[in-house]
């Protein structure tokens, strides 16, 4: 006899679909989510539609993929760390809307770059230029941002990136990496502290036809700014990566 639907099953099998994006792919179809959950398509897909509607998964129309959405990032920044978002908030908000791109804030936590917190412009925004709940640090944009400029012990935990790869980044001041499909370009800069050590990194992204060379070119020092001033009220909140 199968057992009674129940609130507290519905409630299982969101978690279960949520726990796909854990540590893999950012990235997964509602039949690749069923299979890893061993839920019918059918049950994945409106557990799925129910995740989007409360912003804790979103679609990209593009792909017909899914990805962490905002709302669930947001509910995971109290795991990170006690901070008031709002002391950096109005500066990532300030700088999406001078460069109508997604302003992100990500920090190193359990070896992967974790994305703490997006400010979406008020105009111009896409699914692009939202980063990974969890990225790869030695091969994301904010990921290596912190690796470059954090130890040379820790720089060896990325092992993805050739020392050559730190040493330029390291220079010319921020990381710039492009998606497997080479469509979508990510660029971030490191989120130092007084002392110089990094706090997290500041990223953007978007489509590479968007966000061209001359663009990067462009942005960079803004981020760079923005960065420095975020470093200063990150200090205590989240620790140096050494």
């Amino acid at each position: 006899m199968n057992s009674p639907r129940s609130g507290s099953q519905a409630v299982e099998r969101a978690i279960a679909v949520l726990a796909c994006f854990e540590g893999g792919p950012s990235d997964l179809t509602v039949s690749a989510l069923a299979a890893r959950t061993g839920l019918a398509v059918s049950t994945a897909y409106r557990i799925v539609q129910a995740l989007v509607r409360g912003g804790l998964l979103e679609r990209d129309e593009r792909t017909d993929c899914y990805r962490v959405g905002p709302s669930l990032i947001s509910l995971a920044v109290p795991s990170l760390a006690r901070i008031d978002t709002e002391s950096f908030a109005p500066h990532l908000y300030s700088l999406a809307a001078r460069l109508r791109l997604t302003a992100s804030f990500g920090v190193v936590k359990d070896d992967v770059a974790v994305t703490v917190f997006s400010a979406r412009p008020p105009e111009r925004f896409c699914a692009h230029q939202v980063p990974g709940a969890r990225q790869p640090l030695g091969s994301s944009a904010m990921g290596m941002a912190i690796l470059a400029f954090g130890s040379a012990s820790s720089r060896r935990g990325g092992s993805v990136t050739a020392p050559s790869d730190l040493d330029r980044i390291r220079r010319v001041g921020y990381a710039a990496t492009l998606s497997e499909d080479r469509e979508v370009r990510a660029v971030a800069v490191p989120v130092l502290d007084a002392h110089g050590q990094p706090r997290g990194a500041l990223g953007v992204q978007a489509l590479r036809r968007r966000l061209t060379d001359d663009l990067v070119r462009d942005i960079v020092p803004s981020m760079r700014g923005v960065a420095a001033r975020i470093g200063v009220n990150t200090g205590t909140a989240f620790p140096a990566f050494r």
